[in-house]
C-alpha cells in the first residue's frame, strides 16, 4: 500500500485516507482510517452528496466502508445514493464541531453499498438536473415570485429532488412547490440558501487563483465587515473586495486576530507628534512591519517621514513630559560634528578616482585625437 510521510518519517498516511472525494468540494483527510480500533469507536460514517452536502448515518449492519465507497443510505423518503468521506472517530468530532444536536438530527441508517443498477438510476436522475433547473427558474418567475432557483439535487432513486433558493424575503412558495410536483412528478423540497452558500455549491476560482475556499473546506460562514478591511489598510474598493458571490470576501477575516495584536503596538491615529521644527500627524500606518509614517500636514502628506512604532511610542511619551525632540529620527548632529565631517570630506582628494594614464596611454590618445581632426577636415 502506499504511504505518504506528513511530518516525521514514522508518521505516515495511507493512499486510501488521502483520496479526495468524487465531488471534489468540502474534502477531507481520514487520518485514522488505518488504525484498526478506528470503527470499532463508533458505527457512524459521513457521507457526502451533491456538492457540499453530507450527511451522518448509522452502519449497524457493519458493512465494511472506507473512504471513496458508494453506498445506499436512507431518505425522506425513498434512498439515496452518496460517498463516504469519513468513518470512525472522526465522524463524532465531526458532528461536535457542526454542532449537531443528536437528540434532534434523526441519524438514518446505511444500507448496503451501491451496485451497478444503484449507480445507473442515480445517474440519469442527476443528469435531468440541468434541465429542471433551468425549467424550475421559467415556473418562479411565472408566478412572480422574488426568488432565484440556484441549483437542483435529485435524490439517488429519482423520486425527490431538492430545491435550492435565494431570496432576500420571506417567499410564499405553496403555489410553487405544487406546479414543481404536478411538472416534474416528484416530491419537492425547497430548501433557503444565501449568496456565499450558492457559490459554495457551484464552485469556481476565485482571484488569487485558487478554488474558493467555500467549495473547497469551508463549513460554516463568519460575518466579515468593512472593519476587517480598514484594520488591513485595505483599499476601499468593492470591485477588489467582494467575491464571487457578491458578498465580502471570506478571507478578509484570516488576517484580523494578527493584525490585532500588530495594532496594539502602534502609536494612536489621533496623537500627533511635536518636534522643535514642526508637528506631524499620522499618514499611514504598517503593523506588520512595525512602522509609522508621519506628515507635518495634517490633510495632505507633505515631508513624509517613516520611523518604527516603538521610536513613536517614546517620542509620545516625551511629549507628555514636556519635551520635544528635535527631528523625528532623533538628535540633530551638533555643528562641531557637522564640521569635522565636511572637513574630513574637503581633505580627501577626490582625484583618487582618475586613473593615472601612462606613457602608452598619452601617446594613443593624441594618435586618437589627430586621426579623428584629419577626419572632419576630410568631410568638409
Amino acid at each position: 500500500m502506499k504511504k505518504y510521510t506528513i511530518g516525521k518519517p514514522h508518521q505516515e498516511l495511507s493512499a486510501a485516507a488521502t483520496k479526495c472525494n468524487s465531488a471534489h468540494m468540502l474534502p477531507v483527510c481520514d487520518w485514522l482510517s488505518d488504525l484498526p480500533e478506528n470503527t470499532r469507536l463508533t458505527d457512524l460514517v459521513e457521507v457526502q452528496f451533491k456538492n457540499t452536502r453530507k450527511g451522518y448515518f448509522h452502519n449497524t449492519a457493519n458493512i465494511p466502508l472506507e473512504k471513496g465507497v458508494r453506498v445506499i443510505v436512507e431518505a425522506n423518503p425513498g434512498v439515496d445514493l452518496g460517498e463516504v468521506s469519513l468513518t470512525g472517530k472522526l465522524v463524532e468530532l465531526q458532528m461536535k464541531k457542526n454542532r449537531l444536536d443528536t437528540s434532534r438530527y434523526e441519524v438514518r441508517q446505511v444500507l448496503r453499498i451501491a451496485t451497478e443498477e444503484d449507480l445507473y438510476r442515480a445517474s440519469r436522475a442527476h443528469a435531468r438536473e440541468q434541465e429542471t433547473m433551468i425549467k424550475a427558474r421559467q415556473l418562479a418567475k411565472s408566478l412572480g415570485l422574488e426568488m432565484k432557483i440556484g441549483d437542483v439535487e435529485y435524490q439517488g432513486d429519482g423520486t425527490k429532488a431538492i430545491f435550492y433558493y435565494i431570496a432576500d424575503g420571506r417567499v410564499d412558495f405553496r403555489q410553487l412547490i405544487k406546479v414543481y410536483a404536478e411538472t416534474f412528478r416528484i416530491r419537492v423540497e425547497m430548501k433557503q440558501i444565501g449568496a456565499r452558500q450558492e457559490a459554495g455549491r457551484i464552485g469556481g476560482t476565485g482571484p488569487c487563483g485558487r478554488e474558493l475556499c467555500c467549495s473547497t473546506w469551508m463549513i460554516n460562514f463568519s460575518s466579515v465587515g468593512t472593519g476587517a478591511a480598514r484594520l488591513q489598510n485595505i483599499s476601499p474598493n468593492p470591485q477588489k473586495l467582494a467575491g464571487m458571490c457578491a458578498k465580502l470576501k471570506c478571507c478578509l477575516n484570516y488576517e484580523v486576530p494578527v493584525y490585532e495584536d500588530a495594532v496594539k503596538t502602534m502609536p494612536s491615529r489621533h496623537i500627533p507628534i511635536e518636534t522643535k521644527d514642526a508637528t506631524y500627524y499620522v499618514f499611514s500606518t504598517d503593523p506588520l512591519a512595525g512602522k509609522v509614517t508621519y506628515s507635518s500636514d495634517a490633510h495632505i502628506p507633505a515631508n513624509l517621514q517613516t520611523i518604527s512604532a516603538r521610536r513613536a511610542n517614546e517620542l509620545i511619551a516625551m511629549n507628555k513630559r514636556g519635551e520635544k525632540p528635535d527631528t523625528l529620527e532623533g538628535m540633530r548632529m551638533s555643528a562641531a560634528h557637522v564640521e569635522i565631517g565636511y572637513q574630513a570630506v574637503e581633505h580627501d582628494d577626490v582625484t583618487r578616482f582618475d586613473k593615472k594614464q601612462g606613457h602608452h596611454d598619452r601617446h594613443r590618445r593624441d594618435r586618437r585625437d589627430r586621426h579623428n581632426n584629419h577626419h572632419n577636415r576630410d568631410k568638409k
